[in-house]
């Protein structure tokens, strides 16, 4: 390189370092109010330091925000605790690291995922719009061991319902649930394995703290989550310590095994096998020995065993359907509801199931004693195939039934508006999508997710029909962020069954051409939900 070159280049450095300067130096003397951003770049101050995001067509979007201390070296397995300030302003423009994780077949997921300096959030607000908006918090599906908050883009859905969103990232399998009687000692309320569920309600508390330096209302937050997301949503509705955390809650297919967290019997016993295997074997030292282990051993160690919250300390002191049905849980909206074709997508991996096989797989399923019965009330006779007459009797069981006992049980709380995603020709999502068969998934888990937002940032290959569906829809989640009825221009009210209303009403979700959106009461019925609510209560 010539010295002309070499003087052009530091000379085009000294203009950005003088540009940036300049930049920081003004918004640190300019207040920012709160509800507003500062005018051109995307510049944000909150109480840990200044942020800059960018700018899109759909608004400012401020990626990778820390919202607590890194749970890495001796803070893995411990509470989340507040992220430290920084100085000058912070880069917000790329998404964090993903919480660790294995491989998947989900764009993007390929590989397995190691990190663990993964809490944080993403913040979507709209252009032009008057604050403070009210604020939707996404939290992620994935079993509580897959997935992050950039498995949504909901920049359109924020600028569409003039709301801020925000998507998190939490800890995740045994790093998120870990129960041991070593961590017992270290908790505060003496139990242990909910550190995941917590990192949502550090979350929760930085939106009430900053989201009003982004143009949110800090008093109108609606927590919402699909799968388990939505378990995660439930979990918190029956949380003493989430009070005050939002005003609102959405659940969508989040409400499968009535939203049971492991007792502590059943999460010790977890957090020993999972010792066991990752060679930590004496009780005494096991916890010093996990610590040690790499986040690729423990991931090789947690397959197959159960992660989820545990019940019994001050997080969580009854299973959230005792917390719902004694009125112990958060008196607050909620929107809830599933999809028709749930099971399709889990029964998908015995496709295609011959008729002869049908028996084991239900046995495999539902267990020997039970299979009979469900064998009874499901017929191959009533079904098109094998596959399909599985499909429904895990959707029913699994998702659908479970749905509508959650909006009975919160009949008293509160509003409780009810749906049921039915576009059966809505498009497989996009890791659907990607495997290239002709399988007829129908509305199957997770399709009405992309009919809110972009699903691994992917537009769906929607046509007229569902594009005016995803735009009701979209109306519909809107409408309850803003604190009203859900609601939809020319379209039926979703219905609230609390109170006088009817639990059993339902809003069906579809597309024009197969009926239009319509209030049915017939959904408990087609899901055969008498037997399930009965056997399931046995």
């Amino acid at each position: 390189m010539n010295g002309g070159a070499i003087r052009d280049r530091l000379a085009a450095r000294i203009r950005t370092a003088l540009l940036l300067t300049t930049a920081c130096a003004a918004a640190l003397l300019t207040p920012v109010p709160a509800g507003a951003l500062t005018p051109g770049p995307a510049l944000v101050r909150t109480h840990s330091g200044l942020l800059e995001g960018e700018t899109t067509d759909e608004g400012r979007q401020f990626l990778g925000i820390p919202y607590a201390e890194q749970p890495v070296g001796a803070l893995r397995w411990t509470a989340p605790r507040p992220a430290a300030p920084w100085r000058g302003v912070r880069d917000a423009t790329r998404f964090a690291d993903r919480c660790a994780q294995g491989a998947s077949w989900d764009p993007g997921y390929e590989q397995a995922t190691h990190t663990e300096d993964c809490l944080a959030l993403n913040v979507y607000v709209p252009e032009h719009r008057r604050g403070p908006l009210p604020v939707l918090v996404w939290l992620h599906g994935g079993g509580l061991t897959a997935g992050a908050g950039s498995d949504v883009v909901p920049d359109a859905f924020a600028r569409s319902t003039g709301s801020v969103v925000v998507t998190v990232n939490y800890r995740l399998g045994a790093l998120g649930f870990l129960a041991l009687p070593g961590l017992d000692a270290e908790a505060r309320d003496g139990v242990s394995g909910n550190y995941g569920m917590l990192d949502q309600q550090a979350a929760l508390r930085w939106v009430r703290s900053e989201i009003g330096a982004f143009g949110g209302d800090p008093g109108r937050v609606t927590v919402a989550g699909e799968s388990a997301g939505g378990r995660s949503v439930c979990t918190q509705l029956a949380s003493p310590t989430a009070r005050g955390l939002f005003r609102a809650a959405v659940i969508q297919s989040g409400a499968y095994g009535d939203c049971a967290a492991r007792t502590r019997a059943k999460a010790a016993a977890d957090g020993a096998a999972f010792a066991r295997r990752a060679g930590c074997d004496e009780p005494a030292t096991a916890l010093a020995c996990l610590r040690r282990k790499s986040a690729a051993e423990l991931l090789a160690a947690q397959s197959g065993l159960d992660w989820g919250p545990v019940t019994g300390g001050a997080f969580l002191p009854e299973q959230p359907a005792t917390a719902f049905t004694t009125g112990r849980s958060a008196r607050v909206p909620v929107l809830n509801g599933a999809n028709e074709d749930e099971g399709r997508l889990f029964a998908f991996s015995r496709h295609p199931l011959a008729a002869a096989d049908y028996p084991e797989a239900v046995a495999t399923y539902f267990g020997a004693a039970r299979a009979p019965e469900v064998l009874a009330h499901y017929p191959l006779s009533d079904f098109p195939s094998a596959t399909l007459a599985y499909a429904t009797a895990i959707g029913d069981h699994l998702m659908a039934c479970p749905a509508l006992r959650l909006d009975r049980a919160l009949a008293d709380r509160g509003p409780v508006y009810a749906y049921e995603f039915a576009d059966r020709t809505s498009p497989p999502f996009a890791s659907l999508r990607a495997l290239h068969t002709d399988f007829d998934f129908g509305a199957t888990h997770v399709n009405e997710v992309q009919y809110l937002f972009r699903h691994f940032g992917l537009d769906a290959p929607f046509d007229a029909e569902q594009r005016a569906l995803a735009r009701q829809m979209t109306a519909y989640w809107g409408s309850f962020l803003h604190g009203n009825p859900p609601r939809a221009a020319g379209q039926p009210p979703m219905p609230d069954g609390s109170g006088d209303g009817s639990p059993d009403r339902v809003l069906r979700l579809r597309t024009a051409s197969a009926g239009g959106n319509a209030v049915v009461t017939t959904v408990a019925r087609a899901h055969r939900c008498g037997f399930w609510d009965a056997a399931d209560s046995a």
